[in-house]
């Protein structure tokens, strides 16, 4: 992001709180940003389908689509904020990986933007199931929770200077289903996307000065936001986060990543988003195998997660093309292995940091059991950080959506004994250095663990349950 939309961003205003002009005291909105939107083949790079239709889409290629926000609808929003994307399928059988992205443009810019180079945030992603567009159900909905995001269209400043849309990616390709399923024989066209946003409003608030509600936005300077990374897309290659490629990892070898930004104002309060996904499904492949996700900011640990380990029976019902990770019948060891489910919403991780000081800062995510058997495989991380000049912010907490994949167990110590009190059995237990380390693992550890024979220091303790939930815990010896 330029200089002058990060400074602009740190002067603009927020509010989580509701104001709107309205007939009622509160209404519920609907918003269809995308209406049956066709995608095509990711790979083909010589002709952007559909290009001379006339319908207000921006096809920067067959598999990123840019959509116009029309800000007068996109008004008086309370929180409920939500995102509800739909898939539809059509001739790619496979799970693919998409996403939504929310996009700055300075007034007056070329509508046309720079695609992928634009300044944006990822807001939302989704793996499309196995789907054989011959049987029923022929389509996916994801539904996110994005309350974050309300300040961001209440916000005048923003309003005023930029022009926002909305990005979709969705990376198919159409050869397995082109020979697999009937009535796709030398087809491009993939998956068929609609999006809307929904939220509530409420009139007993009123506004801050005499605009017309068509613009209702307050007018504040208590706010940041920072766009850090947004993941590249498969056709790049696999250039985000891994161990054996230059661009993609701090030291060859090592599953670690450090990414810089700026903040322009002290922040009484800060939260960083955090979309994640593994991929690699080749022999061996990180895809499949669960490992230990560890978040520093300034070199301290911020947060830690185990992805996956969620039953994937709930999207079965979408998976209607016979695949090689559904069984034929239900299967109860999903927490053993999978990182994410075909069909399946993935979670957004939202990350409290607290105060945050003007000036330089770095987040690194470090995964140091890694392997990228045969040098195969990505993470894709994208992440952007916002907050507030003053302390007053809502929703505070780490949360997830689309996901329960956190073990409710409490954790007391007695003198260098730690004892756990958790509503299901506990399967695993990691030990790790604050460097992400394994220093001890255990299956089946019973109801409590010795630190006594380590040194003084930090650690962080992985309790994994049997469901596959999990709860880390940082340790000060």
């Amino acid at each position: 992001m330029n200089k002058y939309i990060a400074t602009l961003f740190t002067l603009a205003g927020i509010t989580v709180s509701a104001f709107a002009a309205t007939d009622d005291l509160s209404s519920h909105h609907n918003y269809q940003v995308v209406a049956n939107d066709i995608f095509y083949d990711g790979y083909n790079t010589k002709e952007i389908l559909d290009a001379d239709r006339n319908d207000g889409v921006i096809r920067h290629t067959n598999y990123l689509h840019e959509y116009p926000l029309d800000l007068n609808t996109l008004t008086d929003i309370d929180s409920n904020l939500k995102l509800e994307v739909e898939i539809g399928a059509r001739c790619d059988n496979y799970d693919r990986m998409g996403r939504v992205m929310l996009v700055f443009k300075p007034k007056g810019e070329d509508a046309t933007g720079t695609g992928e180079n634009a300044d944006r945030i990822e807001l939302a992603r989704f793996i499309t199931p196995f789907m054989n567009m011959n049987r029923q159900p022929n389509t996916v909905p994801y539904i996110y929770e994005l309350n974050d995001l309300s300040y961001i269209f209440n916000d005048r400043s923003l309003r005023d200077n930029y022009d926002f849309s909305l990005q979709v990616e969705v990376f198919g390709i159409p050869y397995a289903a082109n020979q697999q399923i009937i009535g796709c024989a030398n087809r491009q066209d993939v998956f068929a996307i609609n999006a809307s946003f929904s939220w509530d409003s409420n009139a007993d608030v009123a506004l801050p000065d005499s605009k017309p509600a068509s613009a209702a936005a307050p007018a504040s300077s208590t706010a940041s936001l920072i766009p850090i990374y947004t993941s590249k897309t498969e056709i790049h290659g696999n250039v985000n986060f891994n161990n054996y490629k230059e661009a993609a990892t701090d030291t060859l070898g090592v599953a670690t990543r450090t990414f810089d930004f700026e903040v322009d104002k002290d922040l009484q309060y800060s939260r960083l988003m955090l979309i994640l996904t593994n991929h690699g499904a080749a022999v061996n492949g990180e895809e499949y195998i669960r490992r230990t996700h560890l978040v520093y900011v300034d070199g301290q640990l911020v947060h830690s997660f185990i992805p996956g380990g969620v039953s994937c029976e709930p999207y079965r019902v979408y998976n209607t093309q016979r695949n090689g990770i559904y069984m034929d019948t239900p299967q109860d060891d999903w927490e053993e292995w999978n990182n994410w489910c075909p069909g399946q919403a993935v979670p957004i991780r939202r990350i409290d940091l607290g105060l945050l000081k003007q000036g330089h800062h770095k987040v690194m995510i470090r995964v140091p059991d890694a392997e990228f058997y045969g040098q195969d495989g990505d993470f894709r991380p994208s992440l952007y950080l916002h907050g507030r000049t003053d302390s007053d912010f809502a929703e505070t907490g780490i949360n997830t959506v689309q996901a329960d994949d956190r073990l409710a167990v409490t954790l007391t110590r007695q003198g260098e004994n730690l004892l756990f009190e958790s509503t299901e059995e506990i399967a695993e237990l990691a030990l790790y250095s604050i460097d992400g380390y394994l220093l001890e693992g255990l299956y089946n550890p019973g109801n409590s663990y010795s630190i006594s024979d380590y040194a003084q220091g930090q650690y962080i303790l992985m309790l994994i349950g049997r469901s596959g939930k999990y709860e880390s815990f940082k340790l000060i010896k």
